[in-house]
């Protein structure tokens, strides 16, 4: 079992940065592989970037590739999420995931991922 809490969502305007944070409690945290999803106001919740356990494999959407960056540290028990260059479109709630051992094959389904975090709100401005 593991707890998510997300952080560091806000206001940003168009071409800026924003990072976001999930801190996670449990014992295991090196064990999990760890992913982002976002979801907009009257879209389906949709995959964004996924790290593996020791960090050395990411995934990201085609969306956000070359503009976000997954990384985490264990030591801390936290997974980030780095947005640069953010677009009017990556306004939503932002949401961190996790699950035992490997990124599941079917990543981008969110029925693979067993521990999901509150939300962090994004929103930018044009």
């Amino acid at each position: 079992q593991v707890l998510l809490v997300e952080s560091g969502g806000g206001l940003v305007q168009a071409g800026g940065s924003l990072r976001l944070s999930c801190a996670a409690s449990g014992r295991t945290f090196s064990s999990y592989a760890m992913g982002w999803f976002r979801q907009a106001p009257g879209k389906e919740r949709e995959f964004v970037a996924a790290i593996n356990w020791s960090g050395t494999m990411t995934y990201y959407a085609d969306s956000v590739k070359g503009r976000f960056s997954i990384s985490r540290d264990n030591a801390k028990n936290t997974v980030y999420l780095q947005m640069n260059s953010l677009k009017p479109e990556d306004t939503a709630v932002y949401y961190c995931a996790a699950v035992y051992s490997r990124v599941p094959v079917s990543l981008i389904n969110t029925a693979e991922w067993d521990y999901w975090g509150q939300g962090t709100q994004v929103t930018v401005s044009s």
